[in-house]
């Protein structure tokens, strides 16, 4: 496959960069991560107001800017770069998509303009203590409009302003008898209560519902192939987060390695060292490009979309966490020292590999598509 960016989104990408790299250095990530919230909502109003980075992939019908995955995966890409402290990958990649695939008419209309406009924050709720990432794994009932039980991993669950819940009808299991709600971040009976993680730069919450009064978002029972076409962009725009959280860890090794003086000279003039370089880069730019491809196939409707979204995500976790690892290395003894910035990275590459399924869980669905195709 030949593929390359225009000159338009070069130039989309190259703003973003000088964005984040002025708003999110490693001292700011730092600060927030140590925060309940993660994040800063005045820093956020400022993210959406200066770029619209919210409204990237909402069509313009409500309140968007209607560009594709490509152009999301090139935002996230860069986030992913400096570890963007916000609730961006939970607002506009998980909640926003869900409403988009599942919703009506008008609950679009009514519910996608603040999102875009950085006014609401918003989450899916979907994975459970039993830690499965499909609707296999889904056991919270809905009576009616009346929710019940647990959701657990669910990012930014404690600060989201709106929240996407994935149910089923009580007796139900698999694909059958699953609905979207939508809930109030305030919604009485609901308890919320952020996890202790190891990556604290992506929050996460367990979020209880006793008797919640929720609306339903589309149509009862029909949630399961919105579900999975959210799950699949999600992981598309996982990896290209992940890409580049790789692709600044492989650059900042190199500067490091150019600048580190050992016996008179650098240590990028060692041969070992240029060959942890050589697999560094290899292994980025393989990543990048499965990243890439899948943003692309999913714009383009392919055929095979979600075996290749599988295929992006085990790859590029692979890499990020090898990419993380060697980082570590060529530091030395202060690769591993918590003033030493890369164990942030090494962290998030560790996070992601596990989160929305690991490689093996990805490959697993990648061999059935192929299977079934």
């Amino acid at each position: 496959m030949q593929f390359s960016f225009t000159n338009e989104q070069e130039d989309f990408r190259g703003i973003l960069r000088r964005f984040f790299s002025a708003r999110s250095p490693s001292s700011e990530v730092r600060k927030l991560m140590e925060t309940e919230a993660g994040f800063d909502r005045e820093t956020w109003k400022k993210l959406n107001q200066e770029l619209g980075l919210t409204a990237v992939h909402i069509p313009e019908a409500y309140g968007g800017q209607g560009f594709g995955c490509v152009e999301l995966g090139i935002v996230l890409e860069e986030m992913g770069r400096v570890l963007l402290c916000a609730p961006y990958f939970s607002s506009v990649v998980l909640a926003a998509t869900a409403i988009l695939n599942a919703g009506t008419e008008e609950q679009k209309r009514k519910l996608l303009p603040a999102i875009a406009a950085g006014d609401t924050t918003a989450t899916l709720a979907f994975t459970e203590d039993n830690g499965l990432w499909d609707a296999s794994g889904v056991a919270m009932t809905a009576t009616g409009t009346k929710l019940n039980g647990t959701k657990s991993f669910v990012v930014d669950g404690h600060t989201a302003d709106l929240i996407v819940v994935l149910a089923r009808q009580p007796g139900t299991s698999g694909d059958k008898g699953l609905s979207l709600f939508t809930v109030r971040g305030d919604a009485p009976g609901l308890k919320r209560t952020p996890l202790k993680t190891m990556d604290a730069t992506r929050k996460l919450a367990r979020l209880e519902f006793k008797d919640v009064e929720a609306e339903l978002l589309g149509e009862a029972g029909q949630a399961a192939a919105p579900f999975a076409k959210t799950m699949t962009q999600a992981v598309v725009c996982l990896a290209n987060e992940m890409a580049g959280g790789a692709d600044h860890l492989r650059e900042t090794s190199l500067e490091y390695a150019q600048m580190r003086m050992q016996f008179g000279r650098p240590i990028a003039a060692f041969q070992s060292m240029k060959h942890k370089q050589a697999d560094m880069l290899v292994d980025v730019e393989t990543a990048k490009s499965a990243a890439y491809y899948a943003a692309a196939a999913f714009d383009d409707n392919a055929a095979d979309l979600t075996a290749v979204a599988s295929l992006a995500k085990a790859c590029v976790a692979e890499a990020y966490l090898q990419t993380a690892v060697h980082a570590i290395q060529v530091r030395g003894g202060i690769g591993f020292t918590w003033d030493e910035d890369t164990h942030l990275w090494f962290k998030r590459a560790k996070s992601s590999e596990v989160f929305l399924g690991d490689a093996n869980y990805h490959r697993e669905l990648m061999m059935q598509h192929w299977a079934a195709a």
